[in-house]
């Protein structure tokens, strides 16, 4: 009984705990709008449903980064980011983020224009990106992840092709994925996981479309806060995964327009390219170059006569007539012979 008790309080607790939590988050936000700060906006549609999966996150305090320095995959579990594209946004952006605030399903992809051997490169791609990042996930995890690699294809952030999606960066170890750089793959597969992922796979490219991320493009595990967390906005949470979508025009549905070029390369991270070398810079160059010899300090004319030809070799004097030759070796040893090379120190 005294257990049961206990737990109800803790309960209570934490209730009482996340009903403050989101009395300050609303506290805040009133207060921002009442500012005038610009950065403060109102959630409307899925966004304002603060119950739905990871709003728990709305009142975690995570740093905030520039999302476009975020190259490369953080952590395996987690999709990298990309600058935006340099493109025109539409004149009537605005309306579409205003009306696509929701959830909105993808369109169903087709790769039926595709040759075979394009068909068979973006089945091997997609089953890969599937396998090594959602193996342990339920069917819908897998489905899941599979949605926003598709979602990526048709992204301009983002390449063409699916096998393009699956190993971006892999060139300049700034894999969009992390499987494609840290060595997961020289791991040989699971037959069984590896023959459900192809499923997964297959389905998708056949036109299923997993509904409940919408359009998310990025995804990350429970485990891991990439920088870019709250820069996006969450479509949802399926299985170990938490999926997110951009911000304004480029997350709605008129901004995936890229078509799906088939012209998919060769499976597989692409090869290291060469960092670009700094080009010459002439300043630096200067700075570095070594230094010039310093001339000697004391002039010639101040060495002594009799130091002057001090490297000069001096010729012995004659010998005397009658004298025995001196050999100029070293005096014999005062050692017994017992004791030569004995190696034992004497005292």
């Amino acid at each position: 009984m005294t257990l049961s008790w206990a737990i109800l309080v803790l309960a209570g607790l934490a209730l009482v705990g996340g009903l403050s939590a989101h009395a300050a988050w609303r506290a805040v936000e009133t207060q921002a709008a009442r500012a005038g700060d610009p950065s403060a906006s109102v959630r409307t549609g899925y966004e304002a449903e603060d119950h739905f999966p990871g709003a728990a996150l709305l009142y975690a305090d995570f740093p905030v980064v520039d999302p476009s320095r975020e190259i490369a995959a953080p952590a395996a579990g987690v999709t990298g980011t990309t600058a935006l594209p340099d493109l025109p946004i539409p004149a009537n952006a605005a309306a579409f983020a205003a009306t696509d605030m929701g959830v909105v399903a993808a369109r169903p992809f087709s790769i039926a224009a595709a040759s075979s051997l394009a068909r068979s490169r973006a089945a091997e791609c997609l089953t890969a990106a599937i396998y090594y990042e959602a193996a342990t996930e339920p069917d819908a995890g897998q489905s899941a992840v599979a949605q926003v690699i598709l979602n990526r294809v048709r992204h301009p952030a983002f390449p063409s092709t699916i096998c393009g999606v699956v190993y971006q960066g892999s060139e300049r170890a700034g894999c969009q994925f992390s499987f494609a750089c840290d060595g997961a793959m020289a791991r040989v597969p699971m037959r069984s996981a590896w023959t459900r992922a192809a499923r997964a796979a297959a389905m998708a490219l056949a036109g299923y479309v997993y509904a409940p991320v919408g359009l998310a493009t990025h995804y990350h595990t429970y485990a891991v806060t990439p920088a870019w967390n709250r820069s996006l906005v969450m479509t949802g949470v399926v299985g170990a995964h938490f999926f997110h979508r951009w911000k304004g025009f480029w997350g709605t549905a008129a901004a995936f327009s890229q078509r799906y070029t088939g012209n998919e390369p060769v499976p597989g991270p692409h090869a290291r390219t060469a960092p670009t070398p700094a080009p010459f810079d002439a300043k630096l160059y200067a700075a570095l170059a070594p230094l010039p010899t310093p001339a000697p300090i004391t002039n010639a004319a101040q060495v002594t006569p009799a130091y002057a030809d001090s490297g000069s070799y001096v010729a012995p004097p004659p010998p005397i007539a009658g004298a025995k030759p001196k050999d100029n070796l070293p005096p014999a040893s005062q050692i017994l012979d017992k004791w030569k090379d004995s190696g034992k120190p004497l005292f």
